[in-house]
């Protein structure tokens, strides 16, 4: 059963993907989610790289004492880095998960933050 929902968020990865790329004016904000952290990423994928990351494993956000006000802090902090960076606009990528919840939670607080997509 484990390898079959392996197979399936591989391919609602890879579908999300076909769609979404990111560019240097309008980087990919990548989401991803595991049973403990969130971590959000703004991604150049001509260049293949990382213009900048946010994650609730840093100091500044381990007190946080529920996973969804983790992820809102997430947003926010990947939009204030992006700021810093003259990043305005970027192309959501959700990968595998939900529309739903904490990434729901990331995603409005980034456009909180002033990031729009």
């Amino acid at each position: 059963m484990a390898q079959k929902k392996q197979v399936l968020r591989k391919y609602r990865r890879e579908h999300v993907r076909r769609i979404v790329s990111g560019t240097s004016e309008r980087p990919r904000l990548s989401v991803y989610r595991s049973l403990k952290h969130i971590h959000a990423q703004l991604i150049n994928d001509v260049r293949g790289e990382t213009v900048v990351a946010a994650s609730s494993h840093e100091k500044a956000l381990r007190g946080d004492t529920t996973r969804m006000a983790a992820a809102t802090r997430v947003g926010a902090l990947i939009a204030e880095r992006a700021k810093a960076k003259e990043i305005t606009t970027v192309v959501f990528d959700r990968g595998c998960f939900r529309y739903h919840g904490k990434i729901k939670a990331v995603a409005e607080a980034a456009r909180e933050g002033g990031l729009t997509f």
